[in-house]
């Protein structure tokens, strides 16, 4: 039997996202802003009450240890920005990307973004998937959707297990404190 490529990429899509589902079902919104060192990248509400992320141009040496809450935000930017460009559009700054705060608002955007990720899938043919794409690599003509669609579900594997890890050792933190 042969799969097609778009059905191969929504396969491995599925398989990431119902690792991610796992996580996303018992993260509380104490979770988010909970900091598992003393260097740390979060989302810090700024005096106007929007939500700012951690940021550096140059990233550091040694890179600091992300927060659920950064890390959701990265995924809505990269994920975002992937959407911008598989549909066309002009892609946002990394500014413009909001994070919508702890716990479910959150887990909603996610669970959208999630939508409309399998919704471009869904629109995907083998020769769409052979186009150019300009992101995440830009400039390289060899570079196509394909490969593009291909780095979602790595970038969004590596991310789900940042979460899942940050969510485990303070449950276990907090088990060892009961203790």
């Amino acid at each position: 039997m042969s799969v097609s490529r778009t059905e191969l990429l929504r396969a491995q899509f599925e398989l990431v996202w119902s690792l991610f589902e796992y996580h996303l079902e018992r993260l509380e919104p104490e979770d988010f802003l909970w900091e598992p060192g003393p260097y740390t990248w979060t989302v810090r509400r700024s005096a106007d009450g929007t939500c700012v992320p951690d940021w550096a141009d140059t990233e550091p040496d040694p890179v600091p240890v992300p927060t659920i809450a950064w890390v959701s935000w990265h995924i809505g930017w990269w994920w975002g920005v992937t959407l911008d460009h598989a549909r066309g559009l002009p892609p946002r700054d990394r500014t413009e990307v909001a994070w919508p705060g702890e716990g479910t608002p959150t887990v909603e955007w996610l669970r959208d973004l999630r939508t409309q990720w399998l919704a471009v899938l869904d629109g995907l043919t083998d020769t769409a998937l052979d186009a150019p794409a300009r992101f995440p690599v830009p400039d390289d003509p060899a570079y196509t959707v394909a490969h593009m669609a291909a780095w979602v579900n790595t970038e969004l594997t590596k991310n789900v297990s940042e979460i899942g890890q940050l969510r485990m050792l303070r449950a276990a933190a907090a088990v060892r404190q009961n203790h």
